[in-house]
């Protein structure tokens, strides 16, 4: 990542991002066999290709998904309900293994799998209300390295360009505090040969009817 370097502290085992009205870190190093547990996880998720209303016309999203979690923990984006699966093993073990390192419990995972380079997700917040006001997103990403781009919602606080940090299998990043409330993130198509992605991102999911 030399273009970002500037921008990146280290501490101890993982870089801390500087950035205003945001608190991301990255952990270059988290999982060391993540090949084997790409091929897991590639086999054993019940993957599918969700629908999502734009203009009134119903598309099908550029990945396959699935829904993971605690009974009750319900979610929803882009007017799609995801359909809520019970916990596989695997998905047990990798929860435990973040929740140890950043002292915290998640009761949800959302999956992504980025088959290829034309396989992505556009600009967006993880800043549903069933997440709270300030969501820890706890994301850990197997196979192929990605590149995932953060800008503010709004400011000039990046400037022109928004900031690139290519996310290496077996990393995890983890966005917490105000993020979602003032930054867009994508992982944007790309016209390069590229293997196979997937990607855990742990989160609390909160009972809408407390909010």
């Amino acid at each position: 990542m030399p273009e970002q370097l500037s921008l990146i502290a280290s501490d101890n085992d993982f870089e801390t991002l500087n950035l205003v009205d945001a608190d991301i870190r990255y952990y270059a190093n988290f999982i060391s066999d993540h090949q084997q547990w790409f091929d897991r996880l590639a086999s054993q998720i019940q993957w599918q290709q969700s629908e999502i209303q734009l203009y009134g016309k119903s598309l099908l999203i550029p990945r396959l998904n699935a829904w993971y979690g605690d009974q009750g923990a319900e979610y929803a984006y882009s007017g799609q309900q995801l359909v809520r699966n019970p916990w596989t093993t695997a998905l047990q073990a990798l929860k435990a293994k973040v929740e140890q390192r950043l002292y915290c419990s998640f009761n949800s995972v959302l999956a992504n799998y980025y088959r290829n380079g034309n396989d992505g997700v556009s600009w967006h917040a993880d800043d549903e209300p069933e997440l709270g006001c300030t969501p820890l997103i706890a994301s850990l990403s197997f196979g192929a390295t990605r590149r995932f781009s953060l800008k503010p919602k709004s400011g000039t606080q990046l400037g022109e360009r928004p900031l690139h940090i290519d996310l290496a299998g077996g990393s995890l990043l983890v966005m917490a505090d105000k993020t979602q409330q003032f930054y867009h993130h994508q992982i944007a198509k790309t016209k390069h040969a590229v293997a196979g992605r997937i990607n855990l991102t742990f989160r609390t999911v909160i009972n809408t009817d407390t909010l």
